[in-house]
């Protein structure tokens, strides 16, 4: 998964989905380019308010322990296979885990023959909200203490796989209070996504303005005309950091 993804619902309209407490202040709004160490909703446990909260977080982790906020563009994402024995990601992991909302995300893959990159929103068919697993983070002790976040993501499947070789970890609404919960089985929190929901996603090409992260509205999702997909998962386009 690349670093890119869009958000759009209204804190209103997340708090109903998810069921939870709006604790976000009016923060939450519509961005259709959500890049590294922007905020960003997510759904988590919350010892201040019973039940979900709906909070608002940096994009890109940065542990408890940091000395300093400076490496977060480079955890915005954190490895299925290794997120419950990396030292950064292991006790949020463990104790601190989340959803975050998406309307979907992006990808880029390289045109054959010198063509350029053409991008994709890989979103649900059904114009639905997707629920990302992730974690999250405190950090620093002053009055306003650091809120941060990662998105897990695992092997891509299906033909989402014809895109990149990763994708973030879908979590369908059955699973969320398990995940939200802490505890629990790496093996049994982290199973990939069935085949119903990898076949309700459209992968859909959009045009070259979101590879600008100054660039932002409901243009950026619009479908667009593009050749078969058919570049293979080895050779995606890296436009930010994974």
């Amino acid at each position: 998964m690349c670093g890119r993804y869009a958000t759009t619902r209204s804190a209103t309209d997340l708090s109903a989905l998810f069921e939870s407490y709006d604790d976000t202040g009016g923060r939450v709004g519509a961005d259709y380019n959500v890049a590294p160490t922007d905020p960003v909703p997510i759904v988590r446990m919350s010892t201040t308010h019973a039940g979900r909260t709906l909070s608002v977080a940096r994009w890109g982790l940065v542990p408890s322990w940091a000395k300093d906020a400076r490496g977060a563009a480079r955890m915005i994402n954190a490895r299925a296979e290794t997120v419950a024995t990396t030292a950064a990601y292991a006790r949020p992991f463990a104790r601190r885990r989340c959803l975050v909302p998406a309307d979907g995300w992006y990808e880029w893959v390289r045109g054959t023959g010198g063509a350029r990159k053409q991008a994709y929103f890989m979103t649900p068919r059904d114009g639905g909200v997707l629920a990302l697993a992730g974690i999250w983070s405190v950090w620093g002790d002053g009055a306003e203490p650091l809120l941060t976040c990662s998105v897990l993501t695992m092997a891509a499947a299906g033909d989402l796989a014809l895109v990149h070789d990763r994708m973030p970890l879908l979590l369908t609404a059955d699973r969320w209070d398990g995940w939200l919960a802490g505890g629990g089985e790496p093996a049994e929190l982290l199973v990939p996504p069935g085949d119903e929901v990898l076949s309700g996603i459209e992968i859909r090409p959009v045009g070259p303005a979101v590879g600008d992260v100054r660039n932002d509205g409901p243009e950026l999702v619009s479908r667009v005309p593009a050749g078969p997909l058919g570049a293979p998962a080895e050779a995606p386009v890296e436009l930010t950091l994974f």
